[in-house]
């Protein structure tokens, strides 16, 4: 079957591997490779005619993560982080470029293949970084917004990298063949501008009304790979032309369905490109060069983490920040396999090179886990060796918080929290990240703490040790889940309430001990379910024994069917049964005309009026001379079945809407 049969068993091969990672904690990615590794002509020899033919499919493998990337990228991800990530990451890739050009000339490369391993160092891993921070909890926090910010335009960065670098082998050519590719990249990049957002748009909501989604996924592949296509026929990279596609297509209303279904494709392909990827790797080579290449690595490591750190602190990130930062992006990346497939196929660098950095990326993928995990522990000790920078605050009182409320969260469901507990007098503290909603408390005369509430530092600065409740207002779950275990390591006693977005984080977060879980959406559904059914005249009783029922649905198979619950449920029921409530006399009404005492309400229904609400005037305790009126709002207290005689009495259907 020649090439059928090699990928067969490339693919059954990287699933196991798959598996094998994900059990130990490490990027599938490195599964793909260690494949590729297993099957690949310098090991086993299994795939070894077949190889050339994988690598061609593993540029369509290359195409679709740069389509996919391109899809993927928002300007809004970089809002809160922009100046690091706009400003700080180039100054961190050029710094990176000039210590790879130092190592590189240090080991007696010539300048151009110095110039390629620093740039090649210059990458980190999106796919590592996303896959530690979720992990470790960290993902939504502002280091791993930072770090998030920095890596897209690391990212972006590739494509100039793959268009420049391979001119430099050409030395014939030198500013020419640059100037030539920057101007043919900078018309595809109008034409595109200028047509693509017109008629790419166009043409994928035509596709889109055929209402076929096999079509739908042809279509936007057609369109990354055919755009791909085009570029490479002008003499510019394939990925860059793919990676533009993208970018247009993410502007239009199916950017998010077209993702959505190229991320399997993609996935494949890129499965046969990380395998392509370890087919070259040479266990001679890094067996017989082990020990330099762990000395490159240190390096290379150390080099990267401090320049890092360095921009990280130079843009006034303060805390642990830097330190997570340096911690996380040292490794080199994915997309570093991707330049380096590129310098190969030029003849930019030698086999050497490629092998050189194939095995740093791997090993420094491997040991990004261990090393960003020791950020919290090396923050501590560094705690103790230096005092700490303050974190911004405002109306906090000097004698400090006792018994008050922390709300995580300054937004809109944070500040309504807040108004309420400062009319009440309440103590209370705010901690929020976004410098507008910092300043809006502040001009509130609210207490606030500026940070992040998944870090340990900020929640000392809220006093969280005497702190009687903390309320989660922070959408993203899983930096809700990162401020609850925090929170629980520092006081352990604390009740906690949080929001989640869906059901399955409820017995997440019930397995962490938080006391309360609000659904916003949920409970948005309820009140839309009590404002229809008193539209449609049900008896408020009925409203709220239906609600309840929906609620129980709910958190019953969650919860469990346990005694607490049933007790708390009835004792609700009985509450609401008592309580007072309102109730409008319709014009038809047997009541509106007669008084009180005319009516006889107590005896011939058993509720007791205990007010009457006309035309914005409260009548409380009325006497039995009160003559009723059309649209009188009548407050009574009674039993369910009392109420809805009452209800009948003033003209409202008990039985619910008119059916026909």
């Amino acid at each position: 079957m020649g090439i059928a049969t090699d990928i067969t068993l490339l693919v059954v091969a990287a699933f196991f591997c798959g598996l094998l990672m994900q059990r130990i904690g490490q990027p599938l990615i490195l599964g793909y490779i260690l494949a590729g590794i297993a099957l690949g002509p310098n090991t086993s020899g299994i795939i070894g005619t077949g190889a050339h033919e994988i690598e061609l499919l593993a540029e369509i493998g290359v195409a679709l993560l740069l389509f996919a990337l391109g899809l993927e990228f928002s300007i809004k991800d970089l809002k809160p982080v922009k100046k690091i990530a706009l400003i700080g990451t180039p100054i961190q890739m050029g710094l990176t470029v000039a210590l790879g050009y130092g190592i590189g000339r240090g080991l007696g490369m010539d300048w151009r293949a110095s110039l390629w391993l620093g740039a090649l160092i210059s990458l980190s891993s999106t796919m590592v970084i996303l896959k530690t921070l979720m992990n470790q909890g960290w993902m939504g926090t502002l280091s791993s917004k930072v770090m998030v910010g920095m890596l897209i335009i690391q990212d972006l960065a590739v494509v100039p990298f793959m268009i420049i670098l391979p001119q430099l082998s050409n030395p014939g050519l030198g500013l020419k063949a640059l100037a030539i590719s920057g101007i043919k990249a900078a018309l595809f990049l109008i034409v595109m501008l200028l047509l693509g957002t017109r008629l790419l748009p166009k043409l994928m909501k035509h596709i889109a009304k055929l209402g076929s989604r096999e079509l739908f996924l042809l279509g936007i592949t057609a369109i990354g790979l055919g755009i791909g296509y085009l570029t490479y026929i002008v003499g510019l990279s394939f990925a860059f032309g793919a990676f533009m596609a993208g970018m247009v297509l993410s502007e239009s209303d199916y950017g998010h369905q077209a993702l959505s279904d190229i991320i399997p494709l993609r996935d494949l392909f890129g499965l046969l490109f990380f395998a392509s990827v370890g087919m070259l790797v040479d266990p001679d080579f890094l067996m017989a060069h082990l020990s330099g290449i762990l000395l490159l690595v240190t390096v290379v490591s150390l080099g990267k983490g401090l320049i890092f750190a360095g921009i990280t602190r130079f843009f006034r990130y303060g805390n642990v920040v830097p330190l997570a930062v340096g911690l996380g992006l040292f490794q080199v990346g994915e997309f570093s396999f991707v330049l380096a497939r590129v310098g190969i196929a030029t003849d930019s660098i030698s086999q050497e090179l490629y092998s050189l950095i194939l095995s740093m990326a791997l090993i420094t993928m491997v040991l990004t886990p261990l090393v960003s995990g020791q950020t919290a522990r090396l923050y501590a000790l560094r705690k103790r060796w230096f005092r700490h920078e303050p974190l911004e605050s405002a109306g906090l009182p000097e004698e400090g918080l006792r018994n008050h409320v922390i709300i995580a969260g300054g937004g809109r469901m944070g500040r309504h929290v807040a108004d309420v507990l400062k009319r009440l007098g309440l103590p209370f503290v705010i901690i929020e990240l976004d410098q507008r909603c910092v300043d809006q408390a502040h001009s509130s005369g609210m207490p606030v703490v500026y940070g992040d509430a998944s870090h340990e530092i900020v929640l000392e600065a809220a006093d969280v040790l005497t702190a009687c409740l903390l309320l989660i207002t922070i959408p993203g779950v899983v930096v809700a889940r990162s401020v609850v275990t925090h929170a629980r390591n520092m006081a352990e006693e604390i009740t906690i309430i949080t929001r989640a977005s869906g059901m399955e984080s409820l017995e997440m977060f019930r397995d962490q001990g938080v006391a309360e879980v609000i659904l916003p959406e949920f409970e948005a559904g309820l009140e839309m379910t009590r404002q229809a059914l008193l539209h449609l005249r049900i008896p408020p009783t009925e409203i709220q024994r239906q609600t309840e029922a929906l609620r129980q649905r709910l958190f019953t198979p969650i919860l469990g069917n346990h005694e607490r619950w049933t007790t708390l449920t009835q004792l609700t029921r009985a509450e609401q049964q008592f309580d007072l409530q309102w109730v409008r006399l319709e014009p038809a009404s047997a009541l509106v005309g007669a008084t009180l005492g005319e009516t006889k309400i107590r005896s011939r229904t058993g509720v007791s009026v205990v007010g009457v609400l006309r035309r914005d005037q409260l009548i409380p305790n009325p006497d039995i001379q009160l003559r009723f009126e059309a649209h009188d709002l009548v407050a009574i207290i009674g039993m369910d079945a009392n109420r809805s005689r009452f209800q009948g009495l003033a003209g409202i259907n008990t039985q619910g809407p008119a059916k026909g």
